[in-house]
């Protein structure tokens, strides 16, 4: 019997009703996970998990802050077969690990994502965002398969590896990724490219039916943070194009700037009188500022330009 563990890792307690709704979807699964918390340097929220689930395995990230040191550490704590990832803000639908776990029934299938629908904020709606820009709030995007398919990368939310597959690559990468609200990321595409280029013939799959709700935060929706994630997301792919190669890095950002774009501005155009020349000005800008990270990263040698973090707002649910 395949065994599984659920990594769940979490840096403030600003989500602190969130982090309790992503364990508990992750303890409710039908597969029984062993399910691990680990904290991101952040001793109050430690103890406080700690008090919370004291019959979990609750961990210090062991490594360098950031959600690749986390995850780590959550790989390392468990012998479990199977590793799946769940975002602290994340809660999985009641069959999101079996979907992932038939998918892995195939040998030759190391890994597998699934997808992650938005949850907005009922104060403001989707704000700016067309659904082909729902992956700057972590959310499955138009440009991705519809159906269950072999991708090059899943997305970070929600995926599951072999753990031999995580081990072999050397795990998750410090110096890419978020570290604490900084928007970078990548962590997850860079980890798939190497299992691919050390295991010849491993197979990385995308499965629609396993699904998490991934709750957006009031901050996340609005300009300011969809055009500070975008030019953070150039930083990234300048960083893993400088690791893995730019053949690598940008294969599925060519398809998806060259057909899915387009489509998107055109279908907003046809739309001006409907608010669609906002919403395809909005498209043209995130393009525009995600190149402009990329160019500075590549300007710079991959090195991180911090750009100023917006102030958080408080969880309408942390107290819970």
């Amino acid at each position: 019997m395949t065994r599984v563990a659920v990594v769940v890792c979490a840096y403030t307690q600003l989500r602190w009703g969130d982090l309790q709704d992503s364990v508990e979807s992750a303890r409710r699964q039908p597969e029984h996970p062993e399910v691990v918390l680990v904290i991101d340097h952040e001793p109050e929220l430690l103890a406080r998990a700690r008090a919370r689930w004291p019959e979990l395995l609750v961990l210090e990230n062991a490594e360098d802050r950031g959600l690749s040191g986390a995850r780590n550490t959550g790989v390392a704590a468990t012998d479990a077969d199977v590793v799946a990832f769940l975002d602290d803000d994340a809660t999985a639908d009641p069959d999101w690990l079996g979907h992932m776990l038939a998918a892995l029934e195939d040998p030759a299938v190391v890994g597998v994502g699934g997808r992650a629908t938005p949850s907005w904020p009922s104060t403001t709606g989707s704000g700016p965002y067309v659904d082909e820009l729902l992956w700057i709030v972590g959310c499955s995007y138009t440009g991705l398969p519809e159906t269950a398919g072999d991708v090059r990368n899943v997305i970070g939310s929600s995926m599951a590896f072999r753990r031999e597959s995580i081990l072999r690559a050397g795990g998750f990468r410090s110096g890419i990724g978020r570290v604490g609200n900084q928007p970078l990321g990548c962590e997850e595409t860079e980890l798939c490219i190497r299992i691919a280029a050390v295991q010849p013939g491993a197979r990385i799959r995308h499965e629609p039916r396993s699904n998490v709700s991934h709750r957006v935060s009031a901050d996340r929706v609005g300009m300011r943070y969809l055009l500070r994630r975008s030019y953070y997301e150039g930083i990234s792919k300048a960083v893993l194009a400088r690791r893995v190669g730019t053949g690598d890095a940008l294969a599925s950002e060519s398809i998806y700037l060259t057909r899915v774009i387009p489509r998107a501005v055109l279908r907003e155009l046809r739309a001006v009188g409907r608010g669609g020349l906002a919403r395809a000005a909005t498209v043209v800008a995130s393009v525009a500022t995600t190149v402009l990270g990329y160019a500075v990263g590549r300007l710079l040698g991959g090195v991180v330009v911090a750009a100023p973090a917006p102030r958080p707002v408080a969880d309408p649910v942390g107290t819970r």
